[in-house]
């Protein structure tokens, strides 16, 4: 009774198509909640998304460094043309904490359930440089880790990586300036006692952002310790 008088005064609509949503219905309608373009990524440990970080990290490679495989999954495909890009955009542009939340906490369900990420007991999120975050209130992707943390069973680390220095904006560059722009903003604060990182980010385009995280880590933590990718979205050309 109390959400249907809610829903009077304050009208809660479909993030994609923008209908009303029923009493029961979170974020998205039950037509377009049964045509979420999901990656299905967490049941693949080698996926197109992972397979695509793991060049990047091998171009990177120093010689007599060794690597192990980088499992990599999202939540949804992201497409310019495609309503369903709303779903990372409330979160990032829109300041939608709450949805955020709700399609993280459904990725974490899904990455627990898979044997490549079960094993993960340290999330750590992309973190934002000090004057971004205070300008936007938040940080997307540690909105994101803390749900994928708390499906996980794993601890959640904020202070772990730092951004040294503010960059310019990804949305408009190549692959390769995404790779210079980012390639030394990011340093390890503190080391963590881990067995398995999983390193987040909102959307996942040509992951030059998480393979610079990774390279800073991999250093600080030594080669024994596994570390792995999650974002909600991941760019679909």
């Amino acid at each position: 009774m109390w959400k249907a008088l809610a829903d009077l005064a304050m009208p809660r609509t479909c993030l994609v198509c923008g209908n009303s949503l029923g009493v029961q219905e979170k974020h998205l309608c039950i037509w377009c909640a049964a045509d979420v373009p999901l990656t299905y990524y967490w049941e693949q440990a080698h996926n197109p998304m992972a397979d695509e970080f793991n060049a990047l990290l091998e171009r990177r490679r120093e010689a007599g460094e060794h690597l192990d495989y980088a499992y990599a999954a999202a939540l949804l495909f992201y497409h310019h043309e495609n309503p369903y890009k709303a779903i990372p955009r409330e979160l990032k542009y829109h300041r939608n904490i709450r949805a955020g939340r709700y399609f993280a906490a459904q990725l974490g369900r899904y990455l627990a359930a898979a044997p490549q990420f079960a094993d993960v007991d340290v999330v750590i999120p992309v973190p934002l440089h000090w004057l971004r975050k205070w300008r936007r209130g938040y940080n997307q992707a540690q909105v994101i880790a803390s749900q994928l943390a708390r499906e996980l069973g794993a601890r959640l680390c904020t202070d772990v990586l730092s951004r040294v220095r503010r960059t310019r904006s990804q949305t408009s560059l190549s692959a390769e300036e995404r790779e210079r722009n980012v390639a030394t903003v990011f340093s390890v604060r503190r080391p963590v006692e881990a067995r398995h990182v999983l390193l987040v980010d909102d959307t996942f385009t040509t992951g030059a952002t998480l393979a610079a995280c990774h390279r800073v880590v991999r250093r600080a933590l030594g080669p024994s310790v596994r570390i792995s990718i999650a974002t909600l979205s991941v760019v679909q050309a």
